[in-house]
């Protein structure tokens, strides 16, 4: 007799079953690199009346390790990671070694902004941007005269 589970959740269960085949072949999460690539970091974005303030919290990265672009509407924010660790024996042959990498990314949508007044600073691991909007124009009412 036939199951009675829905044609997709037959997938979801077959490929659930690929998975922990694969992952009890190789010991470990085979699907973890592609899972998560970049990694995100929290931020807090205020508003004022001339400008978007936003902070973002990257504590251990230098200020060379973080780029900022715009590229109209979207600013992204990278962080890169690069750590290395060794230790040696007494004859010089590595015992241990290891590497970590992550890149943490986050973008904003930001549209009508100043683009050559954006400025950024980072202290105590805190990086801060002060994006100035763009101002728009007044206008001025137009009276309509008479006809003659």
């Amino acid at each position: 007799m036939f199951d009675l589970v829905p044609f997709g959740k037959r997938r979801e269960e077959a490929f659930g079953q690929l998975t922990k085949s694969l992952n009890d072949m190789f010991g470990d999460d085979f699907f973890a690199p592609f899972k998560n690539s970049t990694l995100s970091f929290r931020t807090d974005i205020r508003e004022s009346d001339n400008a978007y303030h936003i902070e973002a919290e990257l504590p251990g990265f230098a200020k060379e390790d973080i780029a900022i672009d715009y590229t109209a509407p979207y600013m992204t924010i990278k962080a890169v990671r690069k750590e290395e660790t060794s230790e040696e024996n007494q004859g010089r042959q590595i015992v241990r070694k290891e590497r970590r990498y992550g890149e943490y990314v986050r973008r904003f949508y930001v549209q009508d902004i100043e683009e050559g007044g954006i400025r950024a600073s980072l202290k105590d691991g805190l990086l801060m941007l002060e994006v100035p909007k763009r101002q728009k124009p007044q206008g001025r009412h137009i009276e309509i005269q008479d006809g003659e």
